[in-house]
């Protein structure tokens, strides 16, 4: 069995105050509390800049011991007309400081353009480009494709040969492509409604906890509540922490 992490993606987000934050709680203890109302957290900056090898390790200092950080990918890797292209990229993000968070570090999301088809051969040249380690931190991979054309069976065979698991996806606007393809699951769910105080209602809620339940068989699973209402992720991660606990 593995283990089951959910979480939200940041932990910086001012409607949150009042709803999930104490009112009266500083901001530089948001990230502390947060960790520990929940299992895992997406951190979203990193897909717009680097970050300083100080907030690494401050970060993997703040949370307990369990938890763990999903890391999305930097965008000059994945919006480039070539991914096959990306290897300096690729280098450049990994050298930034993140192995500070050593078994606090969780996948690496590899999130791709809505406009980008499947292309075999760039995909197989990309997938080879990903690390298994740096600096003696083992990395895992999880890679989202926003485009109908991935659903293809080239494409999950090809990510089962480097254990890079493909992202399901509960959204409005992008195909949701389900395959078994690594030694974890990893799960972006994006369709909370703001009437519902949990964010997802009861029969969605009981769904997603099954599935849960039923990818842990196999390995760890990550899931993440993170768009739509986002001022109800935390309260939908929590209410899906307790169909699992």
């Amino acid at each position: 069995m593995g283990q089951i992490r959910i979480g939200i993606g940041g932990w910086t987000y001012e409607p949150w105050r009042g709803a999930f934050y104490p009112s009266d709680l500083p901001q530089k203890r948001e990230l502390e509390y947060a960790s520990r109302q929940l299992t895992a957290i997406e951190i979203n900056a990193t897909f717009y800049s680097r970050q300083s090898p100080k907030s690494w390790q401050g970060w993997a200092d703040t949370v307990p011991e369990g938890f763990q950080f999903a890391v999305k990918a930097s965008r000059f890797c994945v919006t480039r007309p070539k991914l096959a292209d990306a290897g300096e990229g690729i280098g450049n993000f990994y050298k930034q400081g993140l192995t500070a968070l050593g078994d606090k570090l969780g996948p690496t999301l590899w999130m791709l353009a809505k406009h980008r088809k499947f292309d075999r051969d760039d995909i197989a040249a990309f997938l080879e480009l990903l690390p298994d380690q740096h600096e003696g931190v083992r990395l895992r991979h999880a890679i989202e494709p926003r485009h109908e054309s991935f659903r293809d069976e080239a494409f999950f065979d090809l990510c089962r040969e480097r254990d890079v698991a493909v992202v399901y996806g509960d959204d409005d606007e992008f195909p949701c492509v389900d395959a078994d393809t690594a030694s974890f699951r990893y799960a972006r769910l994006q369709r909370m409604n703001e009437d519902v105080v949990t964010g997802y209602g009861e029969p969605e809620l009981d769904g997603f906890a099954e599935k849960a339940k039923a990818w842990s068989a196999n390995g760890d699973a990550y899931i993440f509540m993170i768009n739509g209402a986002k001022v109800r992720a935390p309260s939908a991660a929590k209410a899906l922490l307790q169909r699992l606990s």
